[in-house]
């Protein structure tokens, strides 16, 4: 299989038209245009009957201690963690391309409501569900896509791994608030192929630049 998209161009540094937080020179972060990036995936192999998307962050600090803290920053070396980004499964076998800004666009306090995509398939909660739970104005269910926002003071340049998963069945029969490890466990023993596109993003000045 292989993925790709008109929106980033593989290892290139996210745009902030695709994030949910962006660098803010006084108050060190604001939000951004949280537009899903389009994706398009070919050569699915014989007998897909459904695809499932992932967006994982894979540099999130195992612990919050200095996280957007003033300062110090968040350590290179620190442990990291998984953190989801984007959840859907029972994506249609004969679909192949998803829009840019079709699932989300902007950003949408306490999240965006469950149920079904503008493409078919079933959207799981992803992870801001638990960063904003202690948050009275953001706290909520967040379902579908909502971008990069890593520390603003993280050293780390954060990778987003977009994955698309060709299953040989036509539901993981998931529903409801359901998770991205959930969802990975109930795909086990029915991934025939998968396809991964990797974008970078970072908040703290100078820890990346545009290519």
């Amino acid at each position: 299989m292989h993925l790709r998209s008109d929106s980033f161009r593989p290892y290139d540094v996210l745009d902030a038209r695709l994030a949910l937080g962006e660098h803010d020179p006084e108050s060190h972060v604001r939000l951004a245009g949280n537009r899903n990036p389009h994706l398009a995936w070919s050569n699915a192999p014989e007998g897909t009957r459904s695809f499932a998307l992932l967006v994982v962050d894979v540099d999130v600090p195992s612990t919050g201690d200095s996280v957007n803290q003033e300062g110090v920053t968040v350590p290179l070396d620190l442990p990291r963690v998984d953190f989801f980004h984007w959840v859907i499964v029972d994506l249609p076998a004969e679909l192949r391309e998803i829009p840019e800004g079709s699932h989300a666009s902007g950003v949408i306090p306490r999240g965006k409501d469950a149920g079904s995509t503008p493409h078919g398939g079933v959207h799981g909660l992803n992870d801001y569900t638990g960063w904003f739970a202690g948050d009275a104005e953001m706290a909520g269910d967040y379902y579908g896509y909502d971008g990069p926002c890593p520390p603003w003071n993280d050293e780390r340049v954060h990778g987003y791994h977009f994955v698309i998963y060709a299953l040989d069945v036509p539901t993981l029969g998931l529903s409801g608030r359901f998770t991205g490890a959930e969802a990975l466990a109930a795909m086990e023993g029915h991934v025939l192929a998968s396809a991964r596109l990797v974008g970078l993003y970072a908040i703290r000045p100078g820890t990346l630049q545009r290519s």
